[in-house]
């Protein structure tokens, strides 16, 4: 399998991920973490919920939409891949559980590599009466993770200690900053022509996928957050699962249907999923804060 190849806007993206990844872990300390592992009931709801729920909600969806086969695969190939690092920074911005959000990508992204295969050969038979053997890049992946997620992050946490000074002084300005750059960096990559890295897609398969996107994405943050309380882990825990089970990696599900299963008809539901994710997980996020009395970027009560 040759290598994905990347666009000067992709790499540009990931950088200022992982710079603002940097920024998260100024916020963090290694207590944050180690508190996860001695109760990691979150961190195993989440995961479960991950693998299992969401690609279900996505075949569902799909057996009752008005879209043509590969369009339905796609869904389901979006559905099982984990969140990213747009998670991790949204969950940052809103003041959610940031340690779990970090530790949650780095374990789904891993887990994911070996169920994704599965899941996406049986959407293939039920959806277009084939299969296909999928081999992800191991590898290549995980080094993916933990540049532009682990690595950033880790040397945030470092300076938290060592430098508490630089951390307290650096968050604010960093924060500013790097929001106006990821804004400016999402608007070029959505917009921009296929050519230089954007999606390039039609008005006309805009308005086919639109609904059933936006309707996976409701409901896999509503099946996050809920879960959470059912399960009693907290109104901020159950935050961060909503955003991790509703902004997914776009990046792995490009890489899954277009360069692994060679269906450009496929990718489509995850370049339309990604023009609008960001934007409805800030409005989950001001909705949840609105309705249980904290302030937008304050801490959750």
């Amino acid at each position: 399998m040759a290598p994905p190849s990347y666009s000067f806007i992709d790499i540009l993206l990931s950088t200022i991920l992982a710079l603002i990844m940097f920024g998260v872990g100024l916020s963090l300390t290694a207590g944050n973490f180690r508190q996860l592992f001695i109760d990691p009931r979150a961190l195993l709801i989440g995961l479960a919920s991950q693998i299992i729920v969401l690609p279900v909600i996505a075949f569902l969806i799909s057996l009752f939409a008005n879209m043509s086969p590969a369009f339905k695969v796609g869904l389901i190939i979006l559905a099982s891949c984990p969140g990213g690092t747009t998670s991790g920074v949204i969950t940052y911005f809103f003041r959610g559980n940031v340690a779990l959000s970090i530790t949650f990508t780095a374990f789904n992204s891993v887990i994911t590599l070996f169920t994704i295969p599965l899941i996406v050969n049986l959407s293939l038979i039920y959806f277009l009466g084939q299969s296909t053997t999928i081999h992800l890049s191991y590898i290549e992946t995980i080094i993916q993770i933990f540049t532009v997620t682990i690595i950033p992050a880790g040397i945030g946490v470092l300076a938290r200690t060592y430098k508490p000074g630089f951390a307290s002084r650096a968050q604010r300005p960093i924060k500013v900053l790097l929001v106006i750059a990821l804004a400016v960096i999402f608007i070029i990559y959505f917009f921009a022509g296929k050519e230089s890295g954007g999606t390039g897609i039609t008005g006309r398969e805009i308005a086919n996928i639109l609904p059933y996107a936006l309707l996976l994405n409701a409901l896999c943050m509503a099946w996050g957050f809920v879960l959470g309380l059912i399960t009693r882990l907290g109104i901020r825990n159950s935050y961060t699962i909503g955003i991790e089970a509703s902004v997914h990696n776009t990046t792995l599900t490009f890489l899954v249907a277009g360069t692994l299963l060679h269906n450009q008809d496929m990718v489509k539901p995850s370049l339309i999923y990604a023009m609008f994710s960001f934007w409805t997980a800030v409005i989950y996020s001001y909705i949840i804060k609105k309705i249980t009395g904290t302030p937008v970027f304050g801490e959750f009560r």
